[in-house]
C-alpha cells in the first residue's frame, strides 16, 4: 500500500511539472504576473534601459515585486563579435549573466520593458530569442511592459533593489536558429523570404543608421516595419487577425522559410517573434548581424531602391 501510495505522489509531481511546462505561453498579461511574480521558480526580469529613457534608478523607484533587474544595454546581453556590434555575447559569457541573474535551467524567465513602443518592446524580444537561441524554452514576455502593468493604480509596485542568489545556467546552442551570413546568401539565392524589420526609410535606401556600410537592403526582401507589428506602435501586441492583414499587405506568407533581419538584431527579434511565437511559423530565425554585417562585405549585393544624391 505505502509503494502504492508512493508511486501516486511521484506520479502527481511529475504530472504537476509537466502541466506548468506545458502552459508557459510566449506572452502573458498582467493579471498573470499580480499572480505569479513571487513564485518559486519564477524569475521576473526588468530590462528596462537607455532605449526606452529608463536606468537601473527607475527600477529602484518602483518595479514588479520579487522582479530582478538587467540593464539591456549596459549588462551583456549583446557583444561586438567579429567588429560586429550587438551580436549574441560567447556562451561562457551570457551563460555567466543569466545565472548572476539567479536563473538557472528549470527557471521560467518572464522579461518586460518599459513597454512605450515597438523599439523597447525589441528590448524584451531580443532577451527573449535569446533565451531560446541558448535551449531555454521556459520564457515568457510581459505584454504592454511595465506600462501596462501600472495602468492599474491598485497593483503593488515594490521598490529597491532584489539581490538574486546566483545559480548556474549552461547553454544548449540552437545552431539550426542562427543563420550565418553565408546561410542568409544561401537563403537569398534559393528565394526563401527574407523580411527587413527597419523603418521603411532605410529598407528603401534613403537613411542608414551609423553601423551600416552601404544604403538599401537585401535584395528581395520584403519590408514588415517594426512600428507594424505592435497595437499603434505603443508596448502591446497586435492581434493575430491584425497581424495576419499586415503580413499579407507586406507580401510576407504565414509559413515557410523565413529570415528576419533589421541592422543589428534588435527589431529583427520583433519580427522572429511575431512570426514564430505570435503567428506559430517556426521556420522564422533571426539574421544577428543583420545589415551591419551584410554591407560591410564588398562581396555581397545591396539593393537601393531610391538613390538620393
Amino acid at each position: 500500500m505505502k509503494q502504492i501510495l508512493f508511486l501516486t505522489v511521484a506520479w502527481l509531481a511529475v504530472a504537476s511539472t509537466t502541466v506548468f511546462a506545458a502552459s508557459t505561453t510566449p506572452l502573458v498579461d498582467t493579471n498573470w504576473i499580480k499572480q505569479n511574480s513571487c513564485k518559486p521558480g519564477i524569475v521576473v526580469l526588468d530590462i528596462r534601459n537607455q532605449l526606452d529613457g529608463h536606468s537601473k534608478m527607475d527600477y529602484l523607484r518602483g518595479h514588479i515585486p520579487c522582479a530582478v533587474y538587467s540593464d539591456y544595454m549596459k549588462d551583456g546581453w549583446r557583444a561586438k563579435v567579429n567588429n560586429i556590434p550587438g551580436m549574441l555575447p560567447p556562451l561562457p559569457q551570457i551563460e555567466k549573466l543569466i545565472g548572476s541573474l539567479g536563473i538557472d535551467n528549470n527557471s521560467h524567465v518572464v522579461i518586460y520593458s518599459a513597454g512605450t513602443n515597438a523599439l523597447d518592446m525589441g528590448s524584451a524580444t531580443r532577451v527573449y530569442w535569446t533565451f531560446k537561441v541558448l535551449g531555454h524554452d521556459d520564457v515568457s514576455i510581459l505584454d504592454g511592459g511595465y506600462a501596462a502593468y501600472t495602468t492599474d493604480k491598485a497593483n503593488k509596485i515594490q521598490t529597491g533593489m532584489n539581490q538574486p542568489q546566483p545559480k548556474t545556467f549552461v547553454a544548449k546552442f540552437r545552431k539550426d536558429m542562427y543563420p550565418t551570413e553565408a546561410d542568409v546568401e544561401k537563403a537569398r539565392k534559393s528565394g526563401d523570404i527574407l523580411v527587413d524589420n527597419r523603418p521603411n526609410d532605410q529598407y528603401m535606401g534613403v537613411n542608414r543608421t551609423a553601423t551600416v556600410k552601404r544604403n538599401g537592403t537585401i535584395p528581395g526582401a520584403k519590408n514588415l516595419p517594426e512600428s507594424w507589428l505592435t497595437d499603434n506602435n505603443g508596448g502591446q501586441f497586435r492581434s493575430v487577425a491584425e497581424l495576419e492583414k499586415l503580413y499579407k499587405n507586406a507580401g510576407v506568407p504565414l509559413k515557410g522559410e523565413e529570415i528576419n533581419f533589421c541592422n543589428t538584431g534588435h527589431w529583427a527579434s520583433l519580427g522572429w517573434f511575431v512570426s514564430s511565437e505570435v503567428l506559430g511559423n517556426k521556420q522564422a530565425r533571426v539574421y544577428d548581424g543583420s545589415m551591419t554585417e551584410w554591407s560591410a562585405d564588398p562581396k555581397l549585393p545591396v539593393e537601393q531602391k531610391i538613390k538620393v544624391d
